[in-house]
């Protein structure tokens, strides 16, 4: 079944190493404020933190009592930062079987093009219409966090 996906862009005057720095500062996670009944960050603390940082996992648990974990999947700070959201705590358990997102950067003179996009797998139709109502208010999350990076206010909160 096709995901559902959005895409949010940023132009940012960071360097791309230094925004794929900010992912690895879990310390910064709970600056994420949700949006809507989204809800945000209470805390992020590494699972398992690999030297080369590609398999590291990250528990996030949120302001509701809900839980995740984050995999940083692909780990190229230059150009491209892949997370794999998971092992989703109910109801989304129930929902989707994982969420994917994918950090690309544009380097250009002293800006940073910032492309940041989502895919939100469902486990059924039924759970696909659901899922894709979240998607809005998680959407608007990131763009408003992209905004707060840009404007340099709660730099750090990643995801």
């Amino acid at each position: 079944m096709a995901p559902i996906t959005f895409t949010c862009r940023e132009i940012l005057s960071l360097a791309p190493e230094e925004i794929a720095g900010q992912i690895l500062d879990v310390a910064k996670w709970p600056i994420f404020q949700g949006y809507g009944p989204l809800p945000g960050i209470k805390s992020a603390e590494f699972e398992t933190q690999t030297a080369h940082i590609g398999g590291s996992r990250i528990r996030v648990t949120n302001l509701d009592g809900s839980t995740h974990t984050e995999e940083i999947v692909e780990w190229h700070p230059e150009r491209r930062v892949v997370l794999q959201m998971g092992d989703f705590s109910k109801p989304l358990s129930s929902m989707a079987s994982h969420f994917i997102e994918v950090w690309d950067f544009e380097r250009d003179g002293n800006e940073t093009k910032v492309v940041r996009s989502f895919e939100m797998h469902p486990r059924s139709m039924r759970t696909k219409l659901v899922l894709w109502v979240i998607s809005f208010f998680l959407k608007g999350a990131i763009a408003r966090h992209l905004r707060e990076m840009k404007e340099g206010l709660n730099a750090g909160a990643v995801s």
